[in-house]
């Protein structure tokens, strides 16, 4: 929230793993998001000025609401939808939030191709932090439901 404070150019983004509390959709004392002791919003269904809004400072936005902008800084939570095991990262699209429509019908899918079902499910949600990642020109900050994710990267980054 300080790099904010400079010129409003910083952003908590996220990863589809929490649904969209439809009755607060335009309440930000509602907090779609709950990480422990952490608790946010969604960006709100009332404003699509969301990379502007010198309140929305205080929201989370999704890939629909950062893709195509730029920020100074971007703070990406990364789910459980995707972690680190056996030496890999791994995906699992049952994380994913039951509001996500960018996986839309990949459960029926996965009933009748469930190799095909997971390699499209893989590269969307790998594409999706990739691009929320990719959202900051002067740093990212990175959260991770998975510790042992967090242990690959800060690994990775030193």
């Amino acid at each position: 929230m300080e790099h904010n404070q400079v010129d409003n150019r910083s952003r908590v983004l996220a990863g589809y793993c929490w649904n969209w509390i439809k009755s607060g959709k335009n309440n930000t004392d509602i907090h779609d998001i709950t990480i422990d002791d952490f608790e946010i919003s969604w960006n709100l269904g009332s404003s699509t000025t969301f990379a502007i809004d010198e309140t929305s400072v205080n929201e989370a936005g999704c890939i629909h609401t950062a893709q195509g902008l730029e920020f100074d800084y971007v703070g990406v939570i990364i789910g459980k939808d995707m972690r680190y095991e056996n030496g890999k990262i791994v995906t699992d699209f049952t994380q994913r939030a039951n509001t996500d429509q960018s996986l839309k019908g990949i459960k029926t899918m996965y009933k009748k191709e469930p190799k095909k079902a997971d390699e499209i499910a893989d590269e969307i949600i790998k594409n999706t932090y990739r691009t929320l990642m990719t959202r900051g020109m002067k740093g990212c900050y990175i959260y991770c439901v998975d510790q042992n994710l967090a242990d690959y990267f800060k690994e990775r980054l030193q």
